[in-house]
């Protein structure tokens, strides 16, 4: 599936009384496996941190707003890593993308034991204030979507329902197919609304299976929430994107302080930086450390 197939829906259900978020990712589930060359169980365990904080992403207002999720379970394919924006336009990495494990004993992917289970989801949401807002939950599964509906049911007081499934070729490992719902219910919604939403858990449980099945993901959406009063108030069109460049990888050099720049002139001539979202390799030059350098003195003067 091409990325450009890729979909988010942004609605409300019930009268208002309930919200959605449905994504159809197989694309940017399929971009990231290639460019961290992402074993079978990585490709299902990153793919449902990506799909997740992109759907997160597009409830950002803008204006520079991003929020970042980080999973620490103490598994063997160490942290996920991913960040979005308002689009929808997300990257983000695992840190051991070849760790592979034998499937489970009902045949699926064992995305529990890659990620683990004993540690804690973080989300930082950094709305372009002076401190980003920070919030965390353990983790209860290591599964990434139940950990995900811990994390919005305590840490934000919304109770939500939340569904993320990637399907892999067993032979080629190619994504097939990939998707993701979140179904929160607002302040003042009943008891029995809340019933109804909790019965649509098996039908949403199969989103990813309707979507290789060749289904839209407004379709399934229309299906799962029959009689629900569905009403699609936006739409967007995700990406597995990184947004590094020499720019932005200066600034990171920067920071490091005048020490550790003269250290990296003397010893190496120069530096190689590789970013961990997309793999691309950014190599500096000595006398663009000195530059650098001299930059650096600059603004310590200014100040």
């Amino acid at each position: 599936m091409a990325e450009g197939n890729d979909l988010i829906l942004r609605g409300v259900l019930l009268d208002r009384r309930a919200r959605f978020t449905a994504i159809s990712g197989a694309g940017l589930v399929e971009t990231a496996r290639c460019v961290h060359a992402l074993s079978r169980v990585c490709t299902a365990a990153l793919g449902r941190a990506l799909m997740m904080t992109s759907m997160m992403g597009v409830s950002l207002k803008g204006g520079g707003e991003r929020v970042t999720s980080i999973i620490k379970g103490g598994g063997p394919a160490g942290n996920i890593v991913c960040t979005a924006d308002e689009t929808g336009r997300v990257k983000g990495y695992i840190e051991n993308p070849s760790v592979e494990l034998p499937p489970t004993p009902s045949g699926k992917l064992d995305v529990a034991g890659a990620v683990g289970a004993q540690g804690e989801l973080t989300i930082v949401r950094d709305m372009s204030l002076k401190e980003p807002y920070v919030g965390r939950s353990p983790l209860v599964s290591g599964e990434i979507a139940e950990d995900f509906a811990h994390y919005f049911t305590v840490s934000e007081q919304l109770p939500s329902l939340v569904y993320l499934g990637v399907r892999v070729d067993i032979e080629t490992g190619a994504t097939l197919a990939a998707g993701g719902m979140l179904v929160q219910t607002l302040p003042g919604c009943p008891d029995e609304d809340s019933d109804r939403l909790a019965a649509c858990a098996n039908g949403i449980s199969r989103l990813t299976r309707s979507l290789q099945a060749g289904e839209t993901l407004p379709s399934a959406a229309a299906s799962i929430f029959a009689g629900m009063d569905m009403e699609i108030l936006h739409s967007y069109a995700p990406e597995f994107r990184c947004d590094c460049g020499r720019e932005r990888l200066e600034r990171v050099l920067l920071s490091l302080g005048r020490e550790e720049l003269e250290d990296m002139i003397e010893k190496e001539r120069g530096a190689q930086l590789t970013c961990h979202f997309c793999n691309a390799v950014y190599n500096f030059n000595e006398s663009e450390l000195r530059r650098l350098l001299a930059e650096g003195k600059r603004k310590r003067n200014d100040g």
